[in-house]
């Protein structure tokens, strides 16, 4: 089961409260006040980790709460302080307050965390309230309330090449082909519903990560079929791979289904449309895939790589020109390893 947005509530625990003792032991008059003070509520932090690749446990979980602090106890005992509450999230993941809708932060890579929700302090015991003109105090600190928020969590895939295209234009097809990722095949629309990441090694040294997004139709930007699941995800790629292929089997224009596609981009996000983009005629084993790859030359004046999953065919060439394009890419931070 993948989830890729889950709302939750997180509450942080309470401070223990301070105590209110004094100091009675034989032969020691006037032993004062003793009172210790309570400790820390425990804080819930969220934390990005590798290997996590799932909200799924958000989905069956919706209330997160951690220790409260213990009290604090006579003859200068302090509470122990509760120990915090990790909660591991996959990096991409974004944190949502849902009260005021402001992104809290953007848990990017393996190991980027935040404060999510303090921990109350530990109330003051009774000593720490004693002075020349109170020498016998008889109060305590309450322990303080811990933060209590909702939060969404909305996951982003990270990825160094997104594959867009029509449903089955080839994606999961070329992504099995590519790297070790066993994303789910068939000859039906919206086989993949959820991204599919694999590791895509070009030589020893270099490697990059390519996600299989489940497939646009018309009307994507408004929600329309898979709409903002697929363009929420593709927003973290950093080129896109756009696969059409020769022969769709709804008998669909396969130029009118690439410029489809160009335009639910556009109308998503003018920047995401501005990524760079390596055109891919998919399924050049059939009979009209060097037709298409020609028109599409002439209608968007650029190179047109011709690739087939499931001869082999091409399948070089593209991964060399995703190479190329990662490595103009390196000086603005590009993720190629």
């Amino acid at each position: 089961m993948f989830v890729d947005r889950a709302e939750v509530e997180l509450e942080a625990g309470r401070g223990g409260a301070g105590c209110v003792s004094f100091r009675r032991e034989k032969y020691i008059a006037h032993g004062g006040p003793d009172g210790g003070s309570g400790g820390d509520g425990g804080s819930i932090i969220v934390r990005a980790k590798e290997g996590v690749n799932s909200l799924v446990m958000f989905a069956h979980k919706k209330h997160w709460r951690a220790e409260r602090g213990d009290n604090g106890q006579g003859s200068g005992k302090e509470g122990r302080c509760a120990e915090d509450l990790i909660v591991e999230v996959p990096p991409g993941t974004m944190i949502i307050d849902v009260a005021s809708g402001m992104v809290i932060k953007d848990l990017v890579a393996d190991g980027d965390e935040i404060v999510a929700a303090r921990g109350g302090r530990g109330g003051k015991g009774n000593s720490h309230f004693k002075s020349s003109t109170n020498q016998a105090p008889r109060e305590a600190g309450k322990g303080g309330q811990g933060e209590k928020r909702r939060v969404i969590f909305e996951l982003k895939v990270i990825a160094d090449v997104g594959l867009v295209g029509k449903p089955n234009a080839g994606k999961s097809t070329l992504l099995s082909r590519l790297s070790r990722a066993r994303p789910e095949i068939a000859d039906y629309p919206f086989t993949t519903k959820f991204p599919n990441l694999g590791r895509v090694i070009i030589d020893l040294d270099r490697s990059f990560v390519m996600a299989d997004i489940p497939g646009l139709i018309e009307g994507a930007h408004l929600g329309v079929g898979l709409g903002h699941d697929f363009l929420r995800h593709i927003m973290r790629a950093g080129i896109l791979v756009h696969l059409v292929e020769p022969m769709p089997t709804d008998e669909s224009d396969p130029l009118e289904n690439y410029r489809v596609i160009r335009q639910e981009l556009s109308q998503y996000s003018d920047e995401l449309s501005r990524r760079p983009e390596i055109i891919v005629v998919s399924k050049s084993e059939l009979p009209d895939a060097e037709l298409l790859a020609e028109k599409l030359r002439l209608e968007t004046g650029r190179d047109v790589l011709s690739i087939s999953a499931v001869t082999g065919a091409g399948l070089n060439r593209l991964i060399q020109r995703i190479s190329h394009v990662l490595a103009e890419q390196s000086t603005q931070g590009s993720a190629i390893k």
